[in-house]
C-alpha cells in the first residue's frame, strides 16, 4: 500500500512535503518526502496545510490543487525547473490555463511543479478521499 494524499501535508517554513504520522496537542509527528526523516514540528511556530484542502484561484471558482495535478498529470508535459519562473508560468499556462495567473503568487505556481515532482518521485496518485470520515478510520 502506498502513500496515501490525504495524509501529505505542507508546513510553513519548510520546503518539500510531508507525512502526518500522528497528531499531538502541540505540534506533529511527520515524516519528510525528501530524506524520509521522521521528526515533531512545533504547532506553536508551525503552520500545517493538508494538501487536500489548498484551494487554487482560477478565472472561474477556486478548484482544488488535486486539479491542477491532475491536469499536469495528463498533460504529458515535461516538468520544468521549480526555480525559473517563466519556464512555471509558462508549463502551467499550457497545463491549466484557467488559473488566475493575476492572483495566484509565483511562489504559489513554483511550489505546484516542485510538489508535483515530490509526489511522482514517490509514486503517490493526486486524488482526494471518497471515503467518510468514520470509514476512513477503519
Amino acid at each position: 500500500m502506498g502513500m496515501e494524499y490525504s495524509k501529505l501535508i505542507a508546513i510553513s517554513g519548510f520546503s518539500g512535503l510531508f507525512e502526518l504520522m500522528g497528531s499531538k496537542a502541540d505540534g506533529a509527528i511527520v515524516r519528510s518526502l525528501d530524506d524520509n526523516k521522521t521528526r515533531f514540528v512545533s504547532g506553536r511556530q508551525h503552520n500545517f496545510s493538508h494538501l487536500e484542502s489548498i484551494e487554487v484561484y482560477t478565472i472561474r471558482e477556486n478548484v482544488n490543487l488535486v486539479e491542477i495535478f491532475q491536469a499536469m498529470e495528463k498533460s504529458g508535459e515535461a516538468l520544468p525547473s521549480e526555480k525559473d519562473q517563466a519556464a512555471v508560468k509558462g508549463y502551467l499556462a499550457k497545463v491549466y490555463p484557467d488559473l488566475d495567473f493575476e492572483r495566484v503568487y509565483t511562489s504559489d505556481m513554483k511550489k505546484m511543479v516542485k510538489w508535483y515532482g515530490i509526489l511522482k518521485a514517490n509514486n503517490i496518485e493526486p486524488k482526494l478521499r471518497e471515503l467518510s470520515e468514520d470509514e476512513a478510520e477503519a
